[in-house]
């Protein structure tokens, strides 16, 4: 096992890391920041308003996009598994 292929590595886990957390960061990103020009707009300053649309927004998207996120991580880990021999030999 050389230093390319631990990078290489690497660099496919910490992708598939960001596609597998995108869904649901840009989803509470695109809740808060509309909860929080409401609340701008508003004059209201409550802290707990936007815990549940953002709750129930990454429940959603866990609900639609929770299949590609198994299969995708699945695919990762077999491909890791399949690559065992050649990083040993």
């Amino acid at each position: 096992m050389t230093d390319t292929n631990i990078i290489e590595i690497a660099l496919q886990t910490m992708l598939v890391a960001l596609k597998l957390s995108a869904p649901i960061l840009v989803t509470a990103l695109v809740i808060g920041f509309a909860i929080s020009l409401f609340q701008s707009m508003t004059q209201i300053q409550e802290f707990t308003l936007s815990f549940v649309p953002k709750l129930v927004g990454v429940g959603v998207a866990l609900l639609f996009s929770g299949n590609w996120m198994l299969h995708t991580l699945m695919s990762f880990t077999r491909d890791l598994f399949d690559q065992i021999p050649t990083l040993l030999g």
